[in-house]
């Protein structure tokens, strides 16, 4: 079936305003919310989108993309492709557009939290997250690591962002995943599923994550604090189970999406070996 390619050629038109302003990050994201969608960039990512269930409102992208795109847009053949030429597509959204192509996505209703709990082993929570590559990049490790579900603190950035999809690969479109809205109060919420809550925080009291069981027998939910000073007291509080990855060459901690690596990777080798 034929797309309905539209092209374009004012900046002004009201058809684009799904794109405008896209290098504001503050803005965006609050347009993006309030108008109820999500961008998808690249080939690979508008594909898991949709895979999942994902809708779009519309594509843009310039003429010499509409080829390689077409299995895409013709799986919804009543969306506009809007289509402009290069310059015109940077004068709209800011930046050049090298991976093809945008999708303006229906954004989906979050899930509740028992909802994305459920038949769940494995956790993990982030607190306070605003970078959105560290995001979209634990998301990745979560999704390849076998992480159950991601639940997110009512102050993280935004896992739909076009910056985290694209970092995550599309992978968080595919591990369920919803924002908690009374942080920490909801690490009884965590306890009352039957998840043991471990804080990873550089604490007198944290133990080395490889002495820790993390073995089938435990249901886990990892928490983890913000980029720059870690989980906050509050949460240090409610969770007083703390764990810290054995460092060596006079190396304190490592990046939180780095560090979210290697504690699902433990969590996994555990679970393999019991």
């Amino acid at each position: 079936m034929t797309s309905q390619i539209r092209r374009i050629l004012d900046p002004a038109d009201p058809v684009l305003d799904d794109y405008l302003r896209m290098t504001d990050v503050r803005l965006r994201s609050r347009i993006e919310v309030e108008r109820g969608l999500f961008m998808a960039e690249s080939y690979e990512v508008i594909s898991r989108a949709m895979d999942a269930g994902m809708e779009p409102r519309s594509f843009l992208m310039s003429e010499k993309w509409l080829e390689k795109f077409e299995p895409l847009t013709s799986r919804f053949p009543d969306v506009p492709v809007l289509v402009a030429d290069e310059a015109l597509l940077e004068q709209i959204t800011g930046f050049h557009l090298h991976r093809g192509a945008l999708a303006a996505m229906h954004r989906p209703a979050l899930p509740p939290v028992a909802e994305v709990l459920a038949g769940a082993r494995t956790v993990a929570v982030l607190e306070d997250i605003v970078d959105h590559t560290n995001v979209g990049a634990m998301f990745r490790s979560a999704a390849a690591l076998g992480v159950d579900a991601v639940l997110v603190s009512p102050r993280c950035a935004d896992p739909l962002y076009r910056r985290s999809i694209r970092v995550s690969m599309g992978t968080v479109f595919q591990v369920p995943w919803t924002r908690l809205r009374e942080w920490p109060a909801d690490v009884g919420r965590l306890r009352e599923a039957g998840f043991d809550v471990l804080a990873l925080a550089l604490t007198d009291e944290a133990r080395a994550l490889d002495a820790v069981d993390l073995g089938p027998g435990r249901k886990i939910a990892f928490v983890l604090g913000t980029e720059g000073h870690g989980l906050t007291p509050a949460t240090l509080r409610a969770v007083p189970d703390h764990v810290v990855i054995p460092m060596a060459g006079g190396v304190d901690s490592l990046n939180v999406a780095a560090a979210s690596a290697v504690v699902f990777w433990q969590r996994r080798a555990m679970l393999s070996a019991g």
